[in-house]
């Protein structure tokens, strides 16, 4: 199975501008910029769409996890919090750390955390990334 994203960037870094899509077109030309990446301006950046790969992934991967226990949630909200520093070799992502809420009839908190961590261990997108990936799971009831 292969997945397109695909990108298109005119001019320089500093005063350039692109747009990213998706194949499927649920993401379609949406403008990023250097603005929009290293400061606070309109538009999206590749690391907060990696965020929310990352989030998405992690918590199908999660509900997996709970349908072999044979557990199912209500609801699974994961935020991924994507972090990119300037090092000597270059800007580098050195960390993802994953924030999940979720409501799960029937669990508790020990097997909630233990399954959450095979979630983020088995997420494709978390074996993808070359960085310290972190996580905190709460169970709500």
């Amino acid at each position: 199975m292969d997945r397109k994203g695909s990108a298109v960037w005119q001019g320089t870094i500093r005063e350039g501008k692109g747009t990213v899509s998706t194949e499927s077109g649920a993401l379609k030309d949406a403008a990023y910029s250097f603005t929009s990446r290293f400061e606070h301006g309109a538009g999206t950046n590749p690391e907060e769409l990696l965020g929310a790969a990352h989030a998405g992934c992690f918590s199908m991967a999660l509900s997996g996890q709970l349908a072999a226990e044979k557990l199912t949630a209500e609801r699974i909200a994961t935020t991924a919090t994507v972090t990119v520093e300037k090092l000597e070799s270059g800007f580098t992502i050195t960390r993802v750390h994953l924030a999940v809420e979720a409501k799960i009839a029937g669990a508790d908190q020990a097997t909630f955390e233990r399954l959450a961590g095979a979630a983020k261990a088995g997420c494709p997108v978390s074996k993808l990334f070359n960085a310290n990936i972190t996580l905190d799971a709460k169970l709500v009831g």
